[in-house]
């Protein structure tokens, strides 16, 4: 009986793993609707300038294109990252299988498969996250730009003391990026 538990407990053992894929799987499948919706916006966005005479639109469509060029990227490492994720989670749940089915056979020289599954699984998940670190970079450059513009923008239609009054925390803040 006390066999039967600890093969349970070692089976369940990777569970904490397949919660935390859940995790990363949700969090980044919600990333990535994000940048969809933000694309079709700009889309729009773009849509609307190509009606404007050049003048009046091609600042802004330059800075629209950068974003989209950022965004498309932006999708592609989000896309890898949730298949690392998905293949992470397929692992832990071989590692799952493979503690029961190593426990039935009783045979030693399989206990190496669990835990090869569980590595190949850990070593998706830290993939995964890396990706995700190289998205958010990408991410706040993207904001980056877009304050830049909307700065320049701005600059050209407020006051001057207003201007002269806020630069110095504009350039404040983009000297600690």
């Amino acid at each position: 009986m006390s066999s039967a538990v600890a093969v349970l407990t070692a089976m369940i053992t990777p569970a904490v793993l397949i919660s935390a894929c859940g995790s990363m799987i949700l969090s980044t499948s919600t990333r990535l609707g994000r940048v969809v919706d933000r694309v079709r916006t700009l889309a729009d966005k773009l849509e609307e300038l190509a009606q404007k005479p050049p003048s009046e639109a091609g600042e802004r469509q330059a800075v629209i294109f950068a974003q989209l060029d950022k965004l498309t990227s932006r999708a592609r490492i989000l896309q890898r990252a949730m298949v690392s994720f998905y293949l992470c989670l397929g692992m832990f749940v071989a590692t799952s299988v493979a503690i029961g089915v190593v426990a039935i056979l009783e045979k030693p020289r399989y206990t190496l498969v669990p835990v090869i599954f569980g590595i190949i699984g850990a070593c998706f998940l830290f993939y995964g996250s890396i990706l995700l670190i190289f998205e958010a970079r990408l991410a706040l450059s993207t904001i980056h730009a877009e304050m830049d513009f909307i700065w320049s923008q701005t600059t050209k239609v407020a006051p001057a003391e207003l201007v002269e009054h806020h630069k110095p925390h504009f350039v404040h803040f983009r000297s600690h990026q």
